[in-house]
């Protein structure tokens, strides 16, 4: 039944994904911006609309949580998650880092997940027991097992310290070897394909990590909190590496 929830979900993505396509590099991509000031656009409406249709149509017992139009009532054991546009200021700017996000929590457990970056036509989806593949192929984290080798992927810097996570996120930059940044989803790619070794993001709500839990399990790292618990999706933050690196990791982001 995981390999139909799979399949379904790259499907799903990648008919959202080019539903943005539409408007991407268009004058409709022009945002308006919510309460906390993050951006929104009818992109975001649309493709999260479609993903949402396309469920109740597939599985109308499964429960759905999505960013723009929040979570439906039930008992189902299954739960769609849904992030129409991750990167909505990627997307807003040009940038083609932005992806689809679509998961499948069953008992409480990310099981499916799926990011499809349209502009880039990349995709990454696993299930678990089955492997993670890249545009179709196998793929796995990297086997960098030193910190001062390492390259780390991040968001806006200010980002950390506004949330009070200034002192872990200066003590990490300043451990590896190269910190890159403007990522969003992207970042969390670079690291299960092996082309990064850390990704960490200091505010996360479950639908911008929720295909992510799988995705590392089944390439061989680690995605959870910052504590080191793994597969977490709802500690309000998220942290993404190689099994090699975890343990100084998560060492740098709680010392003292």
């Amino acid at each position: 039944m995981l390999s139909e929830y799979l399949k379904f979900a790259e499907e799903t993505a990648r008919e959202a994904g080019q539903l943005t396509l539409e408007y991407f590099l268009t004058d409709a991509a022009k945002p308006e911006f919510k309460g906390d000031d993050t951006p929104v656009t009818i992109a975001d409406r649309d493709a999260e609309k479609l993903i949402r249709r396309r469920i109740s149509e597939s599985y109308p017992d499964h429960q759905i949580v999505g960013e723009e139009f929040g979570e439906t009532q039930g008992e189902s054991t299954h739960r769609w998650i849904i992030d129409p546009i991750d990167g909505t200021k990627s997307f807003v700017h040009g940038v083609p880092l932005y992806a689809v996000l679509l998961a499948l929590e069953i008992n409480g457990k990310v099981e499916v997940g799926c990011a499809y970056f349209p502009a880039l036509d990349e995709i990454i989806s696993a299930a678990s027991g089955q492997g993670a593949h890249w545009n179709g192929q196998p793929c796995q984290v990297s086997d960098v097992a030193a910190i001062d080798r390492a390259v780390c992927a991040h968001i806006d810097t200010a980002y950390f310290a506004q949330n009070g996570k200034g002192e872990p996120w200066q003590r990490l930059q300043e451990a590896v070897y190269y910190n890159a940044g403007w990522c969003d989803a992207y970042g969390y790619l670079l690291v299960a394909t092996g082309r990064a070794e850390i990704m960490l993001d200091p505010v996360m709500a479950v639908w911008d990590c929720g295909p992510f839990p799988p995705i590392f399990r089944e390439a061989g790292g680690y995605f959870g909190d910052w504590a080191g618990n793994e597969g977490r999706i709802d500690g309000g933050e998220a942290l993404a590496t190689n099994l090699a690196l975890k343990s100084d990791v998560v060492s740098l982001l709680n010392s003292k």
